[in-house]
């Protein structure tokens, strides 16, 4: 039995169609495996900035924020200032160094082939270890978005979380399996507007049904004050605001975020880019945090419409919508969601495919496989990589921030100080990227699952994982000989050519 009205549903199907319509015509534009997996390195500074930030923001932007505001109170807000903060300083410092290293070594196409090409890695142990960190870390990445993708189904269908997940998934699956590269980059254009329309959008109309914002904050405070103070009357100490905060180090080792730098058409086209892409983040980040808060209100003054919500806090965006919205608009912004959810879902499991493909297959089975045979194994680990993170989101009290907070923990800390030092440093060698790999990971899982889950300590993994991983690569790589000269003339001719570029 469907929980919603027709209108709904027919708006939702329309933007399924859509993006499925999409990917076939991607496919007639995917010729070679280069196509398949970066594009053939064309974007433009629009679709460059708003594939980085729809990849960016995933379902949690429209389900774990909110969810997490509604929950705890402005003091959740500092995840929102870490992640402007980080994604100004990876656009301003990161893009144009790697836009231009990965073009001057070897043409790479993945992480794991620019790492390997950095430092000239002919035993591929750089390249195996990064694909590795890459494989396990995305596998829970991409389970955060089944997750929000099956609650999505569930509330709009009525359908089992079991059926759920399996219907949220095929779509993403289905466009970015056929048009690769060119099918995610084109729909996150589509996408990243349709969340911006939905997080400007809903505001005004939680405004208009709780007497606006004084009238709002009066009901905020009259149920708890401590939702409406950033510190929460001390309970969020030093240690809180760094763990919030240090969300900003996550940017530096995202595949999926750093993956749009490497395929813009020119690293002239990146300021453009950045000032298109921040300005789209801090809107959509604005609006999330602003639904999630005055959430409260509508539902302090609406307690018997508050049971969804009361049961699962992630949910409240989506009440909020089937609440207050006419029935079509409602269907067009429950697609956003889900957009969210594509958005980044479709950009993970292409880079997963694009590393067993390129990194594994043809790296250790097949090295003079063709252009259509890569495409093919690609589209084959798209499906692969796709049924194993709907294994792991099986279990129905998922939580999407929970997820998505360990994956970006990991990426953050295994590759983003081996990403900044490799850019910048060098003196770096491939023996220093390895145990700053090998030791920001490690970290990672040893705070999650000892210090935090069994000592209950209240720092993010992220912090010690970060430290860990640049202090190894610094150590290993001064304890080691240095890089060749051939290295080292790379890296110098890519910073003076930086340098004449204004980078």
């Amino acid at each position: 039995m469907l929980r919603t009205n027709t209108p709904t549903i027919v708006m939702f199907l329309v933007y399924l169609a859509a993006m499925v319509a999409i990917g076939f015509a991607a496919w007639r534009s995917t010729k070679n495996f280069d196509d398949y997996i970066l594009g053939g390195r064309s974007l433009g500074p629009g679709v460059t900035a708003l594939s980085a930030g729809a990849s960016d923001m995933s379902g949690w932007l429209l389900m774990g924020l909110p969810g997490a505001i509604f929950l705890s109170g402005l003091s959740e807000a500092w995840i929102g200032v870490g992640l402007i903060l980080g994604a100004y300083l990876n656009w301003r410092f990161v893009a144009g160094p790697l836009r231009v290293y990965t073009e001057r070594t070897g043409n790479a196409l993945t992480l794991p082939d620019f790492f390997t090409n950095r430092f000239d890695d002919r035993s591929r142990v750089l390249r195996i270890f990064t694909a590795v960190v890459i494989l396990v870390f995305f596998a829970i990445y991409c389970a955060s978005g089944v997750v929000a993708g099956a609650r999505l189904f569930e509330n709009v269908f009525g359908m089992t979380y079991a059926q759920a997940m399996w219907w949220g998934a095929s779509v993403t699956v289905l466009y970015t399996l056929v048009g690769g590269f060119l099918a995610v980059s084109w729909t996150d254009v589509a996408q990243g507007m349709l969340m911006l329309f939905a997080l400007l959008l809903a505001p005004v109309l939680v405004f208009m049904h709780t007497g606006g914002f004084d009238a709002s904050v009066e009901l905020i405070r009259a149920n708890d004050p401590l939702q409406l103070d950033w510190f929460r009357g001390g309970q969020v100490g030093f240690i809180g605001i760094v763990s919030l905060l240090a969300w900003a180090l996550g940017y530096f080792g995202q595949p999926h975020i750093l993956v749009r730098f490497m395929a813009a058409q020119s690293v002239e086209t990146i300021p453009a880019a950045r000032r298109i892409g921040m300005s789209w983040m801090i809107l959509c980040l604005a609006g999330s945090v602003i639904v999630g808060f005055f959430g409260i209100a509508y539902f302090e003054a609406n307690p018997g419409q508050a049971g969804p919500v009361l049961d699962n806090p992630e949910r409240v965006f989506i009440t909020l919508v089937e609440l207050l919205f006419n029935p079509w608009v409602a269907g067009l912004i429950l697609a956003a969601i889900l957009a969210a959810v594509m958005s980044t879902l479709s950009s993970q499991l292409l880079v997963c495919s694009s590393v067993l493909a390129e990194d594994f297959y043809r790296g250790f089975l097949r090295k003079n496989a063709s252009q259509g045979e890569l495409v093919w194994v690609g589209r084959a680990a798209v499906l692969l990589i796709a049924l194993v993170a709907i294994w792991m989101a099986s279990d129905p009290d998922s939580r999407v921030l929970g997820l998505v907070s360990y994956a970006w923990a990991g990426f953050g800390s295994a590759f983003g100080p081996v990403l900044l030092l490799a850019l910048f440093w060098q003196r770096m060698t491939r023996d220093g990227a390895v145990a700053g790999m090998i030791a920001g990971a490690v970290m990672v899982i040893f705070w999650k699952e000892i210090m935090v889950n069994r000592m209950g300590s209240e720092l993010y993994e992220m912090v010690p994982g970060f430290l860990a991983g640049g202090a190894a690569t610094i150590l290993v790589s001064l304890l080691g000989r240095a890089p060749s000269a051939e290295v080292q003339a790379t890296h110098a001719q890519v910073r003076a050519s930086l340098r004449e570029t204004g980078h």
